[in-house]
């Protein structure tokens, strides 16, 4: 099992970064303004959960780091491409450092994401691919 200790700063930061970006990048891919409520609400309600149900040390660790790494101004542009980066960073940092645990954040990330993108009505195609990028960034099989 892994957990903070095992990762530099940087890795930590990217770790988190991946996960609670990835629920902001669907969010942000359609921006209807009551549905980022409910997006806002469901990726909260599943950091909560997680850090209490998830199987995983690592996740469960991972969900008590405050923030989501970005500003509330924060462009569409900025966490997608921040987000899929810190993505690929955590994936590297995870197969050398934790690879048992990599599959454990490739589903913890991709059922964020799907949470969100499930939040509201109205997503349909921008999110569906925010979800691919996600995935694709992510490698590997988690669906």
């Amino acid at each position: 099992m892994a957990a903070k200790a095992d990762f530099t700063e940087d890795e930590w930061k990217a770790l988190h970064k991946g996960a609670t970006g990835a629920g902001l990048l669907v969010s942000v891919s359609d921006r209807g303004f009551f549905d980022s409520f409910k997006e806002a609400g469901a990726l909260a309600k599943h950091l909560a959960g997680s850090r209490d149900d998830s199987s995983s040390e690592l996740v469960r660790e991972l969900v008590k780091t405050g923030g989501v790494g970005f500003g509330l101004t924060t462009s569409p542009e900025k966490v997608e491409s921040e987000t899929l980066e810190a993505l690929r960073t955590a994936v590297a940092a995870l197969e050398a450092k934790a690879p048992d645990e990599l599959e454990h954040y490739r589903t913890f990330v991709v059922e964020l994401a799907q949470s969100v993108a499930g939040a509201a009505e109205g997503g349909g195609a921008a999110e569906d691919a925010a979800l691919e990028r996600v995935r694709s960034a992510l490698g590997g099989s988690a669906d």
